[in-house]
């Protein structure tokens, strides 16, 4: 931790790349009850909105139609972080929707799925238990180390804003 500026074109640059090495995401949903569950599901993105093809068997999808919020999380391997306490991530709160199963957002989100995870799609897509939902985020962070926290800004939460940490510094 240091006190040297930021390099806002690195560390967009970083987050942009970042954004785009996963296929699939930590999802932490809750019952109407309030009972969290975290899981993870397979993800297409289309703009900012991401789409998972979830089953009405795990709870996360029922817990989806009960509750329409969701938080995302994209995470750094263990393995690749320089730290276990400073792993790059990436984090979404998100609205919810299921996407009706006779629309052309439906069959046309499917095809992309079908192009990026291949013939399982072909077999998934047509049992009924599956359900589409759009996660359409709202608001979001993105952690590139100590002290490199990100609130994510702009009509596409493509933009970082520093979130100022003086408030947590260590006092001497």
């Amino acid at each position: 931790m240091t006190d040297k500026p930021i390099d806002m074109e690195k560390v967009t640059a970083d987050f942009r790349e970042f954004a785009r090495q996963f296929g699939s995401v930590q999802l932490a949903t809750a019952s109407d009850e309030g009972q969290p569950e975290a899981s993870y599901a397979p993800f297409v993105r289309q703009g900012r909105d991401f789409y998972v093809y979830v089953s009405e068997l795990s709870r996360h999808t029922r817990n989806l139609a009960e509750n329409p919020r969701a938080s995302l999380l994209l995470i750094e391997n263990e393995s690749d972080a320089r730290h276990l306490f400073a792993r790059r991530r990436l984090s979404y709160q998100c609205d919810a929707d299921e996407v009706p199963r006779v629309s052309e957002r439906f069959y046309a989100t499917l095809d992309q799925m079908h192009q990026q995870f291949g013939d399982i799609i072909g077999v998934l897509r047509n049992l009924n238990d599956f359900h589409l939902y759009r996660l359409r985020p709202y608001t979001g962070t993105f952690v590139a180390g100590f002290a490199l926290a990100f609130e994510l800004t702009g009509d596409d939460l493509d933009q970082l804003q520093h979130i100022d940490d003086s408030n947590s510094r260590a006092s001497d």
